[in-house]
């Protein structure tokens, strides 16, 4: 439910469409507009926090999910998040959603609303050494033991988004797309990407000819010419390029 219920809501709705002024029914019916807006977003968000609930059998849930997976330079990140799904409708953390699916300004700010929010959160990562000495699926399955053993509450249940956690002693469910699913994992996802990105940022400092700062590491048509124009950088995973470009720039 909104902030006005709905009875409210055809109220107001009413006195906006009963005034003859042009410009009080526009803004009326963009008030309403806005209204409908909030309710729908409630109500999807309603949905993660109710999935994260249907677990009703443990107490304290967290979330896990990685980014940077697949990346030719940089880390490999994982954040894990508890939220407090006790709250009620209006407490709960709006727009949470498959951090690719917003804007960096968006993540930007629900990272620090659900950093300051969050009973307990914490940030993993692999560097692109390990990457290359271990491989990239054993430093995702690191990443997520790593974020979780770092948290300050020790969680009754781990949902992980797509995968499940091997040689792991907690309980844990594996979600398919769970940061479109899952309040928790949703929250991890953010907090994991901004975390990366704005490190990746720091890298592009150093490397600037790479174009870290909009690649974030990825294989774009830039990035590869970089590496072929300069060589492989500190950060660079060197057994992704192997099948890239040639010996000679590694």
């Amino acid at each position: 439910m909104g902030i006005l219920d709905e009875s409210e809501a055809a109220y107001i709705q009413n006195k906006f469409q009963e005034d003859r002024r042009k410009s009080v029914n526009s803004l009326g019916k963009k008030l309403m507009k806005n209204y409908e807006g909030y309710n729908k977003e409630l109500q999807r968000v309603e949905n993660l926090y109710n999935f994260d609930r249907s677990f009703n059998e443990y107490h304290i849930i967290a979330g896990v999910d990685e980014v940077g997976r697949g990346p030719l330079a940089g880390p490999i990140v994982s954040a894990a998040v508890i939220l407090d799904l006790r709250v009620c409708s209006k407490e709960m953390i709006l727009d949470i959603n498959d951090s690719k699916k917003l804007n960096e300004h968006k993540r930007e700010i629900l990272s620090k609303i659900i950093i300051s929010k969050a009973l307990a959160y914490s940030i993993s990562f692999c560097s692109n050494e390990d990457i290359d000495k271990k491989g990239i699926g054993f430093c995702n399955n690191e990443v997520f033991k790593k974020a979780i053993a770092s948290l300050k509450i020790k969680p009754n249940l781990v949902l992980s988004d797509g995968y499940t956690i091997k040689e792991f002693s907690l309980p844990n469910k594996a979600v398919i797309k769970g940061d479109s699913k899952s309040a928790s994992i949703a929250a991890a996802s953010i907090v994991a990407k901004v975390y990366r990105d704005n490190l990746m940022k720091k890298y592009h400092e150093l490397y600037p000819e790479y174009d870290f700062i909009s690649n974030v590491g990825y294989g774009t048509k830039k990035h590869i010419e970089a590496i072929e124009k300069y060589g492989a950088t500190p950060i660079h995973r060197k057994s992704f390029l192997n099948n890239i470009i040639g010996e000679k720039h590694l």
